[in-house]
């Protein structure tokens, strides 16, 4: 294939690529027939079904453009399909304390929503509030929900772990209150062990409420195309479009296309077919041929997958190497040969991914191959690991290949702020930045909005950074922009999110200013004003902030955020009663303040067993949050522990994760015994 070959069809073809079908693409997604039945009838009749297979084997277009489509409009109550990481240019400063799992998924299903309302709602809850679909007859039909890509979950690593368990306690709680809800959960093959205590835990939840003898859990395995569904793949698109393929043409792609499979190391599965090489075959043969073409020859496609797919790699390659070694390609290559040595039999072995080493690419760029499907992650004899897709990547890449580019399209602006958001979902902070500051250098200079979003983007980028200067000057020029543009509600947000970072700063009193300014501007965001209740907190004025939160309180009465601000400001106050009203309202308790100032509120009402029960527990997870340590050291002086409410009080004085407000040092130094 050649870069001419390829602008001489201009015209869409009927293939997508590497690309993930999506519903719009149902009329051209084919030889998934038979697994997007069997997927639908589990996931409509089963509590919980967990669809596993290996990366880029088609997980997600099976459930978007195969088993979606399949169900009529009043059989079932479809929600759209989850995922448990987002990336956007909503500024993330500008959340609340929140479990990022569970926002995700609620964005997923509420695009629109902004972030903010979502931030306290539980999966529970966000689903009672939805309005009940009834069939013909007047019954509830089954709630149908899937969270693809849940393998999400397992990459944040132990310090997530508090986030996972408190997420699957919220689809337990769901599944518990709805009978008709209906579980779906889509996951790498070689996540699944993950999963595996997690699903136990739910599985148990269904067997305990089920009405029948079906144990309400299946588990569902895709593998690769089968030679039938390949060929159906492959001559099914091409009908209505003018062109169809000789006699043996179609079959020879299906044949040339196992033998890569089985060459690169699957070939214990015979007669399978990667959905991925098989769309970036078709594609490219499609736009090679002449646009007068009206049959495809057998000896239009002899020998041409390894062509079309070696181009494909290599542009990969390439563009990884662009993005991350300065266009280094064969540094990334060295390390594939290093790494995936052959096997005996001529192609290369898989490799544990115990044994993978990061050295020299670093594991974001591991993950980077997976996304981009040059590694296929699996499991292999009952262990996770990768092999690559495709065996001639051991091969250097020919810096005079002319055939191949290095970037293989030309983005727009918007493009790159999608791919930068894409990149922001994934963790790839570093590409999320290169491709917001393009996103930047190709945005025209009128184009106020744009400009806007791609600087918000770029200010969540510096806050995952943890750099928060370089986070308020992007949040800061994004507000600029949109009050030049008009867009008030935008501009609320953005100045939330720098008076949150100055608190985090230690200055309450910008943080107050900046906060005051996006209430102008969003004068109904309660959100707004639960943060500027805090700032005033930190900045000595905890009767201020009780005001604030009693006016937020008494438009919402249920505000989960403003009771627990105000139950965790009441029991620094001494007032232990309404500290304790307000926190149980809000219950279950899940932040560490939340808990000790529950633990502080039950040691002023003499509860000391209970109380120190629940401060130890905040304690293990928060060990350098200033007020937690300084609540538990008062705890202790209740408890008549003077040593251990010292030894809390000078650990309180030296956090900074963070650190105690400035009016609450003479309290601190007065517990620490310090003059």
């Amino acid at each position: 294939m050649t870069t001419s070959g390829m602008g001489a069809q201009a015209a869409p073809g009927p293939y997508k690529g590497p690309r993930a079908f999506r519903a719009e693409d149902r009329h051209r997604f084919f030889g998934r027939g038979a697994e997007s039945h069997e997927v639908r009838k589990l996931w409509r009749e089963q509590r919980l079904t967990v669809l596993y297979g290996a990366s880029g084997i088609g997980k997600t277009s099976l459930l978007q453009a195969g088993v979606v489509p399949l169900f009529s409009p009043g059989e079932a109550d479809i929600l759209p399909l989850g995922r448990v990481s987002y990336g956007s240019s909503f500024p993330r400063a500008a959340l609340p304390a929140h479990n990022p799992y569970v926002l995700a998924l609620l964005m997923s299903w509420t695009p629109p929503a902004p972030p903010t309302r979502l931030t306290g709602m539980t999966i529970a809850a966000f689903l009672r509030s939805r309005p009940v679909k009834r069939d013909a007859f007047g019954e509830p039909t089954p709630v149908l929900m899937a969270i693809d890509q849940a393998e999400e979950l397992f990459t944040g690593g132990q310090r997530h772990q508090p986030y996972r368990r408190w997420f699957f306690g919220q689809l337990a709680e769901a599944l518990s209150e709805n009978p008709h809800l209906r579980l779906l959960m889509s996951i790498r093959a070689d996540r699944l062990a993950d999963l595996l205590k997690h699903e136990r835990e739910l599985a148990r939840l269904v067997l305990d409420d089920r009405e029948s003898d079906d144990s309400g859990l299946e588990r569902y395995a895709l593998d690769a195309l089968s030679f039938d569904g390949a060929l159906e793949a492959v001559t099914r698109p091409v009908e209505g479009t003018g062109r169809a393929f000789a006699e043996g043409a179609a079959e020879q792609v299906v044949r040339d296309l196992i033998a890569i499979r089985a060459r690169s190391g699957s070939g214990q599965r015979a007669q399978a077919v990667e959905p991925v090489q098989l769309q970036v075959v078709c594609e490219s043969l499609w736009r090679s041929l002449p646009p007068e073409t009206a049959e495809i020859k057998r000896s239009d496609v002899l020998r041409y997958a390894d062509k079309a797919l070696s181009e494909h790699y290599a542009r990969e390659i390439r563009a990884i190497a662009v993005e991350r070694f300065n266009g280094d390609a064969r540094r990334l290559t060295t390390w594939l040969r290093l790494t995936f040595p052959g096997r005996a039999g001529g192609g290369p072995q898989a490799v544990r991914q115990s044994a993978i080493r990061s050295a020299g690419v670093g594991k974001t760029v591991i993950a980077l191959l997976v996304k981009r499907r040059l590694l296929r992650a699996d499991e292999h004899l009952g262990k996770s690991s990768y092999e690559l897709a495709y065996d001639r990547l051991l091969q250097p890449v020919k810096q005079d290949e002319q055939s191949v580019e290095a970037i293989p399209v030309e983005l727009r602006s918007t493009d790159c702020l999608r791919e930068a958001e894409g990149a922001l979902r994934e963790g790839d902070l570093f590409l999320a930045a290169r491709l917001g500051e393009e996103a930047l250098a190709r945005a025209h200079e009128h184009d106020l909005t744009l400009r806007a979003q791609i600087e918000s983007l770029l200010g969540n980028v510096a806050h995952q950074h943890g750099d928060l200067d370089e986070a308020i000057a992007h949040y800061g020029t994004a507000a600029k922009s949109f009050e030049t543009a008009g867009t008030a509600s935008a501009v609320g947000p953005l100045l939330t999110a720098i008076g949150r970072l100055r608190l985090a700063q230690g200055s309450p009193a910008a943080a107050v200013r900046e906060l005051h300014a996006a209430m102008i501007r969003v004068p109904a965001d309660l959100t707004i004003q639960t943060e500027l209740a805090w700032a005033l907190w930190q900045g000595g004025h905890p009767d201020a902030a009780v005001g604030v939160l009693n006016g937020v309180l008494d438009r919402e009465g249920n505000n989960i955020d403003a009771l627990l601000g105000r139950g965790q400001i009441l029991a620094g106050m001494g007032r232990p009663q309404a500290a304790l009203r307000d926190l149980d309202r809000a219950g279950p308790l899940r932040w560490p303040f939340a808990k000790v100032a529950h633990a502080l509120a039950l040691a002023q009402t003499d509860s000391m067993q209970e109380a120190q029960q629940e401060m130890v527990e905040a304690l293990t997870e928060a060990m350098d949050h200033g007020p937690v340590l300084l609540y538990a050291a008062r705890v202790e002086e209740l408890a008549g522990k003077t040593a251990s409410a010292a030894a809390l009080a000078q650990q309180a004085i030296a956090a900074s994760a963070p650190a105690i407000p400035e009016h609450m040092t003479e309290d601190a130094r007065r517990l620490a015994g310090v003059g």
